[in-house]
């Protein structure tokens, strides 16, 4: 299974987190929630994303797309600031075709939010910070 490297924002000593595991992931110095950012694709997404036992935001993303290389860092501040309480699961459409056709991908960037494994929200293309931050906080107050 795949594991990220994950920078402490608290203490910045990095962290091997798993895409799948039990609970949420802490830092291994000073027991403080990290963020969790994982990728995903066609084999997997079903044990990382959809059994997820926290909220998970995905990034359906291109290397080629521009708006895509826009929303990224902002997806990135949001996994961080709700550290403990969201996974990021991150799935390239150029390497996860049948993800793609399951979800009916037709642009990119397209977020979708998954609690319980059933989609709340969903929301293609690019928005500013503010606008994605909005979405996020009511797609997990429904």
């Amino acid at each position: 299974m795949n594991k990220a490297i994950i920078k402490c924002p608290h203490c910045g000593k990095s962290n091997r987190v798993p895409a799948v595991a039990d609970g949420r992931p802490r830092c291994g110095s000073c027991h403080r929630e990290l963020p969790w950012v994982v990728e995903a694709g066609d084999d997997d997404f079903g044990e990382i994303a959809e059994r997820s036992g926290v909220p998970v935001l995905v990034d359906f993303w291109a290397v080629w797309c521009g708006p895509c290389r826009m929303v990224s860092p902002v997806l990135d501040q949001l996994a961080h600031e709700r550290a403990g309480q969201i996974k990021l699961v991150k799935v390239d459409v150029d390497h996860s075709p049948q993800l793609s056709a399951r979800f009916a991908i037709q642009a990119v960037p397209t977020l979708m939010v998954i609690v319980d494994g059933k989609i709340v929200a969903r929301q293609a293309g690019a928005a500013p910070a503010p606008v994605l931050r909005s979405w996020l906080e009511g797609a997990l107050t429904k």
